[in-house]
């Protein structure tokens, strides 16, 4: 059990980051420092909505960080492990005892010629206010491009043909790979009714990207005046530059109980961690699951109790297929999908309550780890009341 104040750094401030930040900000003797590279919480499950409009996917802090939390904007460089302190890109540092690792994902590498030159990525807010401006300077008779079968590369789709855009979705092997074939009818029929054409199979995979058009593996060129990559996820690569043990694909592993195999005052929270014995999709549904457990690890610990494993339950997972309709394809706990599927409005429906629950289960911890710093200016206070982490 550790005496006096216990010092959380917190680096990420997405779902899981935030979710973990409040949980542990609500305990007395415990100061909580997140650190963040944006001055805003994104709300990453949205930013399709954002390419055409229909919602901005930004909250303020305040609205979702408790004013207990300590806010710094800036960018977390690397992590000493031996001296307990984050080293950040403005030039200064936090010290910590514990640090929460949830510095969360972004678009992969495509590997393929062109694309990361001609290519624009959804998976965060800078590439989706790009991809927003240059189909604002594109005419809406111009041929559109998504790559991937996801979710994002499926609502990317829809949202887009919606407004009227002529829309190809580039699927490789399969539309909607996660789900179960009753499931995946009602996706490939909103998507015909869209007017969005559907390319899988084999051949339908990308080799190359220019500006104006995309190959495919069968020598087909597409047209392609705006061209949108929403195939796979990569996570930053700080835990590698920390000398932190990472699995194939960058991700901090863990044991059960979210603990850096390397240094039990680590731990992790979602799409960065990687449990070595039971990996999970990276997912919001996954992350804010992953940041209460995180807390929960650095809380027994705090009190001198050994922490439980951490278990994840899935329920399923929701497309958008425009603002009017959707698909939520429910999953067994173990998130394998199942043939039950809610579609159409009531699919729109219960996607938007699903987009909406974990923010207000943010908003609602906030509000337990201490007022905002006032109502709705959008903002985490800066300075707490109490002695906090120091700061060089």
């Amino acid at each position: 059990m550790m005496n006096g104040n216990v010092e959380v750094v917190v680096v990420g401030g997405g779902y899981g980051g935030v979710m973990a930040a409040n949980r542990l900000a609500r305990r007395d003797g415990v100061s909580v420092t997140l650190v963040n590279r944006r001055p805003d919480f994104v709300e990453r499950i949205r930013l399709h909505q954002l390419v055409t409009g229909s919602d901005d996917a930004v909250e303020g802090f305040g609205e979702v960080l408790g004013g207990n939390v300590r806010l710094v904007v800036d960018a977390a460089t690397r992590i000493d492990a031996a001296e307990r302190r984050v080293s950040l890109a403005g030039g200064g540092s936090v010290t910590y005892d514990y640090l929460v690792y949830a510095v969360g994902s972004g678009a992969a590498d495509p590997g393929v010629p062109g694309a990361a030159e001609f290519a624009h990525s959804v998976s965060d807010l800078e590439g989706a206010q790009r991809l927003r401006s240059a189909l604002d300077a594109t005419p809406a008779t111009a041929p559109v491009t998504v790559v991937g079968a996801g979710p994002t590369g499926i609502e990317t789709a829809a949202e887009l043909a919606e407004l009227g855009r002529q829309v190809t979705l580039v699927c490789g092997r399969v539309l909607g790979p996660y789900l179960h074939a009753r499931g995946r009818h009602p996706v490939a029929r909103r998507l015909a009714e869209l007017g969005v054409t559907v390319l899988e199979g084999p051949r339908a995979r990308v080799t190359a990207v220019t500006h104006d058009a995309v190959r495919l593996g069968d020598g087909r060129e597409l047209p392609s005046a705006v061209t949108i990559w929403t195939a796979g996820f990569r996570v930053p690569d700080l835990a590698a530059r920390s000398g932190l043990r990472t699995d194939t694909e960058g991700r901090l592993l863990t044991d059960a109980t979210l603990t850096s195999v390397d240094d039990m005052r680590i731990v992790a929270a979602g799409d960065a961690a990687a449990m070595m014995d039971r990996p999970f999709r990276m997912s919001c549904q996954a992350a804010v699951q992953l940041g209460a457990g995180a807390a929960a690890t650095i809380l027994r610990r705090i009190a001198g109790r050994t922490p439980a494993p951490v278990r994840l339950l899935f329920a399923g997972q929701c497309i958008s297929l425009g603002r009017d309709e959707g698909v939520t394809q429910f999953s067994y706990l173990n998130d394998r999908a199942n043939a039950l599927h809610i579609s159409g409005r009531l699919g729109a429906k219960v996607k938007e309550f699903a987009c909406r629950f974990p923010l207000d289960q943010l908003a609602s911890g906030a509000r337990k780890a201490g007022a905002p710093a006032s109502p709705g200016d959008g903002t985490a206070r800066q300075e707490p009341p109490q002695p906090r982490h120091r700061t060089t």
